[in-house]
């Protein structure tokens, strides 16, 4: 479903937990023709959260992975492997997120982390983890534990996460583009479909 923003800027919301905002974090890039801004969220502060936390059943799971591996497949991404404690919580990686942003690192470090989580099946709610993902791109890792706990980054990671819920952002991987929001796992190719029309109207 899309929904309307006043907005005009472009961005992908994303948060490190997510396989399926994995999966659009490894095209988003490429798919797009122009500049996008990567915005960490907490997916579980938004209205619809991470569809892996909420699952009924073991099947139902299972059939979710196995959607995610075979799309991984597809796009030619490594095979997927899943964290132990898989959904982990994201929350610590999230911050450090928040502190790439601060300092230029967002796409990096997601990209790094992302691949550490559902290529590595290494869990980010494991502080080594993190910092392994964080050194791919140059993060010292001193200055990564205490960017974390910083109260300005909780604070920044918290607003915008508000402000992505009040943009109509319900879920991750979302996209925003020209004021409306792509949310799910179609948001990259019903925003890619939607930036060639506009492209094509004379």
């Amino acid at each position: 479903m899309a929904h309307t923003d006043a907005t005009a800027d472009a961005a992908f919301y994303f948060d490190l937990a997510s396989p399926l905002a994995y999966l659009a974090a490894e095209r988003v890039l490429s798919a797009l023709p122009q500049p996008i801004e990567w915005q960490p969220v907490l997916a579980r502060e938004l209205a619809e959260g991470e569809p892996f936390d909420a699952l009924r059943c073991a099947r139902e799971g299972d059939a979710l992975r196995e959607n995610v591996a075979r799309q991984a497949l597809a796009l030619g991404l490594q095979p997927i492997r899943w964290p132990a404690d898989f959904p982990f919580d994201s929350e610590h990686a999230m911050r450090v997120a928040t502190y790439a942003k601060s300092i230029g690192r967002t796409v990096p470090f997601a990209q790094a982390a992302f691949r550490q989580a559902f290529a590595g099946g290494n869990s980010l709610a494991h502080t080594d983890n993190v910092l392994i993902a964080a050194a791919a791109c140059e993060m010292h890792p001193t200055a990564v534990l205490k960017g974390a706990q910083l109260k300005s980054v909780r604070e920044q990671l918290a607003a915008t996460t508000a402000q992505a819920a009040q943009a109509g952002v319900g879920s991750v991987p979302a996209i925003r583009i020209g004021g409306q929001v792509f949310a799910g796992e179609r948001a990259l190719e019903q925003a890619r479909a939607t930036t060639h029309a506009r492209a094509a109207t004379p």
